[in-house]
């Protein structure tokens, strides 16, 4: 039999989404109720299209009581609750879904949330009129289903709801953070219950504040031991302390709760996280991969996690250990499961520049695992290549005679190697963009050119001998007593980076001498450019120089130790990852150790270092 079905909204200043809302529910629900909160755009205009039953709520910074407000006038069987920036599936069936005469449904909520990441959860939005169901808290509101006198009995629904209302264009746009903050300190004050420390928690998360945040999800935890978020609030909980670099104390929540929770991927994902950042690198992998068996699961489950998410995590562990054919084939993978990734883009161009493979084969190779099917995809590559400054840029902007701002085909032209050009363009622009003074700069240096240099020089803030510096670099002039500064070293090291992918050796030797003329940093600095793009070698002569400097940097002695590892000087590499362990004694350094002694067959250095592990290390499960 067909029921019927209240669509009950509040509002205030929608006009961007409202239409969209209201357009996915038209022809599918009996009525649609809408409380307005003081919209002064066109919101109440847009509603007006849809339904006469337009009502006006003063507010009291409470959102139970506009939701309230709102049920007030359903008279239908069942009712619907949305947002303006929600929308139901196309595919939504309401009638399957209320059929089976349940008082209330939890259905299943798609979040878009900023650079391409989705996440998704449950939540009660379909439920019975009439029954004595209303809203409880200012914010977070939900309804009173756990009320032990109602005996209300509910079940999933097949429903679909979208949300756009979590990318940062949108939370900007409506202040959020700040709103809900003022809100859930109110609510927390006049009911201290789990789910209200839990709101309180990821509130304080929005704004960044995660010391802030981890007594509330504390407490949260303890209160709420039978409810459903409990899964959320523990990865929340971890995600903070993984902020603050409590890696440990993450995974020693995450080491009790994940056997309680074994089908959860954003908690097993969490652990990855932990483990990758606190050096546990083999535990990291085994958690990613264990993602991935998984496949995207549980209460709440960020979209990727349990595929493209995990696979970009192990594509920049390996990327870390200079394995770039698995980097690589991660990242393809990453790409053939969610090409819209932007960052999978970036990190596919990152890793073939690091392996140095010719530009040729790598659009070649490119084709074959993208195809562009819109403007939309060449959008993206655009977008991407001007970001990295790719040499490839020129290759798709005169390919698919594609018009875009002057400054961005000056761009595609100098890193394409056609300097005399780029130049042309950068000297007739009237004024160069903020975002193309460092662009301007390199070729300033390649050139020797100080009117390209005057271009730019006052957009760098710098100082009087700041300045003077810069001038003697770009003129290959000895710096004599002129000191490099923070400031200089910073657009030094950009540049070198630039250089070492434009193959531009000659000018990549001059400036690096520059550039050790500043902090002793710089030469562990250049070693990590030079080995992370494969010039290794080169590495090792740099950083040895630094370890004559300073023998006891941990960063030294471990990045030498790795690239003599990755070289198979394996008696260089067992020599500095030996050091490295009386001056760090980390998990990640026994780690190394444990695959020296792996790749030199050692079985007993490898039992003996794996005891110790055990014993050192409760947190590991890589075994």
């Amino acid at each position: 039999m067909i029921k019927t079905v209240s669509l009950c909204m509040i509002v205030k200043n929608e006009e961007k989404y409202l239409s969209r809302c209201l357009e996915s529910v038209r022809n599918k629900v009996d009525e649609i109720i809408i409380i307005d909160t003081g919209s002064t755009d066109s919101t109440l205009e847009i509603a007006k299209q849809y339904t006469n039953k337009i009502y006006h709520f003063t507010w009291v910074n409470d959102f139970a009581a506009a939701r309230n407000e709102s049920l007030k006038y359903a008279t239908s069987q069942y009712v619907l609750i949305l947002d303006a920036d929600e929308y139901l599936d196309p595919a939504a069936d309401l009638q399957k879904d209320i059929s089976s005469n349940f008082d209330y449904y939890y259905v299943k909520i798609i979040n878009d949330m900023s650079y391409g990441t989705i996440l998704k959860h449950t939540a009660i939005r379909l439920f019975a009129n009439h029954k004595k169901l209303i809203y409880h808290n200012r914010l977070h509101e939900h309804l009173n289903v756990m009320d032990d006198q109602g005996n209300y009995k509910g079940s999933a629904g097949e429903l679909i709801i979208h949300h756009s209302g979590y990318t940062n264009e949108v939370i900007q746009d409506k202040d959020k953070q700040r709103r809900n903050l003022s809100l859930m300190l109110q609510e927390v004050k006049e009911s201290p219950t789990g789910y209200n420390f839990f709101n309180m928690g990821k509130t304080y998360m929005w704004l960044g504040e995660h010391e802030k945040a981890i007594p509330y999800l504390q407490k949260a935890y303890s209160l709420s031991k039978e409810m459903i978020i409990i899964p959320e609030i523990i990865v929340s909980l971890c995600s903070c302390l993984k902020d603050l670099h409590r890696y440990e104390e993450g995974l020693i929540i995450l080491k009790d709760a994940i056997p309680i929770y074994p089908n959860e991927t954003d908690m097993k994902y969490m652990q990855g996280c932990l483990f990758m950042e606190a050096g546990y690198t083999k535990d990291a992998m085994k958690a990613f991969e264990k993602c991935i068996e998984l496949g995207d699961q549980g209460i709440t489950v960020t979209e990727g996690n349990g595929s493209y998410w995990a696979r970009y995590k192990l594509a920049e562990i390996h990327e870390g250990a200079y394995q770039l054919l698995e980097s690589y084939d991660q990242i393809t993978q990453v790409l053939k499961e969610k090409k819209t990734l932007g960052v999978g883009l970036e990190k596919y161009f990152q890793i073939v520049s690091k392996a140095n493979t010719p530009h040729d084969e790598v659009y070649e190779n490119f084709k074959q695992i993208y195809t562009i099917n819109d403007e939309d995809d060449l959008k993206l590559i655009l977008e991407v290549l001007y970001k990295l400054r790719h040499p490839l840029l020129y290759k798709y902007v005169d390919l698919y005679n594609v018009s875009l701002q002057d400054n961005i085909i000056a761009v595609a032209k100098q890193y394409n190697k056609m300097y005399e050009e780029a130049r042309a363009n950068w000297m007739v622009m009237d004024e160069i963009p903020k975002q193309n003074v460092e662009d301007v700069l390199l070729l300033a240096l390649i050139f020797k050119d100080m009117k390209l240099l005057l271009l730019v020089r006052d957009e760098l803030n710098l100082s009087i001998k700041e300045s003077k510096v810069l001038n003697a670099i770009i003129n290959q002039d000895p710096l004599v007593s002129m000191k490099i500064t923070t400031p200089i070293e910073g657009l030094l090291y950009r540049m070198l980076e630039h250089l070492i992918v434009l193959k531009e050796f000659d000018h990549f030797q001059l400036l690096s001498e520059y550039f050790l003329q500043g902090s002793v940093e710089n030469y562990l600095k250049l070693g990590e450019l030079l080995s992370g793009y494969s010039f290794k070698e080169l590495a090792i002569d740099i950083l040895i120089e630094s370890f004559r400097k300073s023998p006891n940097n941990v960063n030294v002695v471990r990045l030498i130790g790795d690239i003599c590892f990755d070289l198979n000087y394996l008696e260089d590499s067992q020599l500095f990852y030996t050091k490295l362990l009386d001056i760090c004694p980390e998990f990640g350094s026994y780690e190394r150790i444990y695959n020296l002694y792996e790749k030199l067959d050692d079985k007993t250095g490898m039992s003996e270092t794996k005891k110790t592990m055990k014993n050192k290390f409760k947190l590991s499960i890589s075994g």
